[in-house]
């Protein structure tokens, strides 16, 4: 396998929950993937008048594990978003990022299980998380169909609807048309991509096309504009082999949880290898949830209570199972 240009992974952090998974992050990035040689930023949110309260990194413990996780913390404006639309972090802070040089943006939610630097990116052709349902759009009685509103869409940008679909999938059914999990995308310049990322969100957000009057924007705008994006820089759904992100890889766990309740064995032993040296520990014990769940075994009480080869098919009923014997935390 030819090797990989090097690239640069961000996340986004701020204080409160993000900063603990960043450090989570940043610990299993280093022990599972020791050939990745790019830069790793941790984004975080300068104070402004979006937000109500300062949204920075602050506190002196955090800031110094990441630093000796070989993280580099990005401060970056909120110009467009903010507190109102916390999501819309992942679109400005790309502003931020060197330009010209690849990028793969990850949520902070997210375990590295894997050696990414064997990760076959192709970062002209971009594309993003096909871990996904359905989740957006929801055509009404008397509305346009999937048809129609995607197509509106496309028409605003002046892209062609038509390359985008998946013609093996039925008319009217969701995976027929270009749609990513926002957990993950990459490309070639983070300030090109970023800067028509802003203007695909904020231009449905300001300007709603007629076809989508009754769809919530709130919270799906970045995972309505981000297959657009992609689309217009030539990606699309089948640019990255399948297997390796959201795969052998990389995990979006998302919840503790959840995770416990449904990832792999190998996921849960790079979790606990990563989380497990004791200047680590000593700052993730400080949050409530990776103290229980991690350290305090109440995690492996979450496992033992599935098959993890016969899960529940629907994520609510791994949930529901969860809370009703206490062990729901978040």
């Amino acid at each position: 396998m030819a090797e990989q240009p090097p690239f640069n992974i961000v996340i986004v952090a701020q204080n409160g929950r993000l900063q603990y998974e960043a450090i989570l992050f940043a610990a299993s990035l280093r022990h599972a993937s020791p050939g990745f040689t790019g830069r790793l930023f941790v984004a975080t949110p300068r104070p402004g008048p979006l937000w109500k309260k300062d949204p920075s990194l602050r506190s002196q413990q955090v800031l110094s594990v990441l630093k000796r996780l070989g993280a580099e913390i990005l401060p970056f404006d909120s110009q467009l978003f903010g507190e109102n639309y916390a999501y819309g972090n992942k679109i400005e802070a790309l502003q931020a990022l060197p330009e010209g040089e690849p990028f793969v943006f990850f949520d902070s939610d997210t375990l590295i299980t894997g050696e990414l630097s064997e990760v076959p990116f192709d970062f002209s052709r971009p594309s993003a998380s096909l871990r996904c349902e359905g989740t957006w759009p929801k055509p009404t009685l008397y509305g346009p169909g999937y048809t129609g509103i995607w197509r509106a869409l496309y028409d605003r940008f002046g892209l062609d609807f038509e390359s985008s679909l998946d013609l093996s999938q039925p008319e009217g059914y969701w995976r027929r048309y270009l749609y990513f999990n926002a957990g993950f995308f990459y490309g070639a310049c983070p300030r090109r991509f970023g800067a028509r990322f802003a203007e695909y969100a904020t231009s449905i957000r300001d300007d709603l096309p007629v076809e989508l009057v009754g769809q919530s924007l709130d919270p799906w705008l970045d995972q309505i504009a981000l297959p657009l994006v992609i689309h217009s820089f030539g990606g699309g759904r089948d640019a990255l082999p399948a297997g390796y992100l959201d795969g052998q890889t990389s995990c979006h766990y998302r919840l503790f949880p959840l995770l416990y309740a449904r990832e792999t064995d190998d996921v849960i032993k790079v979790l606990h290898e990563a989380s497990a040296p004791n200047w680590i520990k000593k700052v993730l014990k400080t949050y409530e949830p990776m103290k229980r769940m991690i350290y305090q075994g109440r995690g492996e009480k979450v496992r033992a209570l599935f098959d993890q080869a016969n899960l529940p098919r629907r994520e609510q009923a791994i949930r529901n199972r969860i809370k009703s014997e206490g062990l729901w935390m978040r």
